[in-house]
């Protein structure tokens, strides 16, 4: 193997020349007694042929060693055996990221190779070109690594979409780590303070301790923050709100007993708004159907407007209405004279269908529709804290769909009338279950439009999912941000994950919690990062106020050591 002179001992090889060098990607001989590794950045200084410097700055995306001077697999034994005089070849691809100055001819064969670090990695990247940089994380190296905000608050691009495996991708912590970075670097400066954020918590109770420290956080963890910028700390201004346990009460549904308040709509909020689609999540293959919902949906609106319109409840059909069970008995009684009245003949398939289905919403989310004084002014909205954690965990999957689809609807509403100064940025997991990419329903065509329409407003996406193939693919296609955790191999094979190239797609499927994948626009390759375990307690356990043990293995939500 080809030593270092005292000339290049800074340096970890040469361009090779046994292999095709082009102003798009190289091949680096290692030298002895150095290492490169996957996701190293690497800088070669060339020439052009009138003499000017040319900086060739690139990723390493393979690395390989095999010996020189064998022919068979089993010189490897004679070579072990001492019988066979040969060398190791030790070599690492490298895919160019950027030139400086951007004249495209390859660097020249010999020319050394520096592993570049501070600075120069920042170039590399286009880090130094980011006007506003947003902390994602970190290179194995602790570099950090930054997202163009305006690829995330609507300048030039937005939304993001997070794939991997439930349990090991650790999706969530990711989407809220980014939340966490946006509001505590001072990167949207003024705009922080009346910018909000909206968190569906559709499984555990991990985000309900968003405003609480994580009292089991390592100094490693510590240090980490402090590379980015950031404090350490929980979320300085949240909200949680759970729906009623009941229909009768007003008690939250969770298992946290203080700082949670619950949340349901009124009777008239339902009829007025045109709430009913949100009842009807699922397609079906009745064309008819929706039609029955729309007609019922303007009678509706038409009972609300009748009466005191400050009262709770309505009246259908001169019968004061207080419950959702109630509303479900009267249209039962009244369809056909309010089909006949408004849509003409319908099927009486059709018709079954529509009640039916209206008949199970109610015993699923009786709790969530009421028509008591105390149900005044407990709808979902971003108006009391920078971050809101919707807690929907606990309800039946209609219930589950009516409230994500319900609350993205008033966003989208409300920033239509105030436009799009104020950023809002919207956490939800299981997004091939709210937009899948086959049928259709009102919540998938409302998440729809806030992929394509949200971007001028303000509005962005931070979405996950385990399977981004079975997303919508118009949703996918519009975030600016592509993520990945830890894939399945056969959903690494889709389409949607076309920008992992190479190595990166079988290092997908193997690479751990708490490290991701990022492709963003301005960068011509993926990145790997890490990002910090959470500052903010993730379970009740981490609120306990005891001291951290530095010799506990314990696994934390990461699902890997945080010593």
């Amino acid at each position: 193997m080809v030593d270092v002179t005292e000339e290049t001992r800074s340096c970890v090889g040469v361009v090779l020349g046994t292999k095709d060098a082009t102003p798009l990607e190289f091949w680096v001989g290692v030298a002895e007694g150095h290492q490169v590794e996957l996701d190293d950045v690497v800088r070669v200084d060339s020439h052009t042929t009138d003499g000017e410097v040319l900086s060739f700055y690139g990723t390493v995306d393979e690395v390989r060693k095999r010996y020189e001077g064998a022919t068979f697999d089993t010189d490897a034994f004679r070579h072990a055996a001492g019988q066979l005089p040969t060398e190791i070849s030790y070599a690492a691809h490298v895919q160019v990221t950027r030139i400086e100055p951007e004249f495209f001819v390859p660097p020249t064969p010999g020319e050394p190779v520096i592993l570049v670090r501070g600075q120069d990695y920042q170039q590399a990247l286009f880090f130094d070109q980011m006007e506003s940089k947003l902390p994602i994380g970190l290179t194995r190296n602790q570099e950090p690594v930054y997202a163009n905000l305006e690829f995330v608050d609507g300048t030039r691009g937005a939304h993001a979409s997070i794939s991997g495996v439930s349990g090991v991708a650790t999706k969530t912590s990711f989407a809220t780590f980014l939340l966490y970075s946006l509001f505590h670097s001072n990167i949207l400066g003024t705009r922080a303070v009346n910018s909000k954020a909206i968190i569906f918590n559709v499984k555990g109770e991990d985000l309900l301790w968003l405003d609480k420290a994580n009292n089991r956080l390592s100094e490693k963890s510590r240090q980490q923050y402090a590379l980015l910028g950031l404090p350490v700390g929980p979320f300085s201004s949240v909200k949680i709100v759970a729906p009623p346990r009941t229909a009768e009460t007003l008690v939250p549904s969770s298992s946290r007993l203080e700082g949670v308040d619950a949340f349901c709509w009124t009777l008239r909020d339902f009829a007025r708004d045109g709430l009913l689609k949100f009842c009807f999540t699922q397609e079906d293959e009745r064309a008819q159907l929706s039609f029955v919902v729309q007609i019922v949906e303007r009678y509706l609106v038409e009972c609300a407007k009748e009466g005191d319109k400050n009262l709770p409840y309505i009246y259908v059909e001169n019968r004061q209405i207080r419950t959702f069970e109630e509303l479900v008995d009267e249209l039962e009684a009244n369809i056909d004279g309010i089909l006949a009245k408004r849509g003409g003949r319908i099927a009486s398939g059709t018709v079954d269908a529509f009640l039916r289905r209206l008949r199970a919403a109610g015993a699923r989310m009786g709790q969530l529709v009421r028509g008591d004084d105390a149900a005044k002014g407990r709808s979902v909205d971003t108006g009391h804290a920078q971050v809101t954690v919707v807690d929907i965990h606990g309800l039946h999957a209609t219930a589950q769909m009516f409230v994500v689809g319900v609350v993205l609807k008033r966003i989208m509403e409300a920033k239509e009338r105030a436009g799009s100064q104020n950023l809002v940025f919207v956490v939800l997991d299981e997004l091939n279950k709210y937009a899948p990419r086959s049928g259709s329903s009102p919540i998938s065509e409302t998440i729809l439009d806030i992929a394509e329409r949200g971007r001028s407003l303000g509005v962005s996406l931070l979405g996950a999912q385990q399977t981004a193939s079975e997303v919508e693919r118009r949703v996918v296609a519009n975030a600016a941000l592509r993520v990945v955790g830890r894939l399945d191999p056969a959903e690494s094979g889709r389409q949607e994950y076309g920008f992992l190239k190479g190595a990166a797609r079988i290092r997908s499927t193997m690479i751990r919690p708490g490290t991701m994948i990022v492709s963003q626009p301005e960068i011509p390759t993926p990145l790997l990062v890490q990002f910090p375990f959470p500052s903010w307690a993730t379970r009740q356990s981490e609120v306990v106020d005891t001291p951290f043990d530095p010799s506990d293995d314990g696994i934390g939500t990461f699902g890997r050591p945080q010593g």
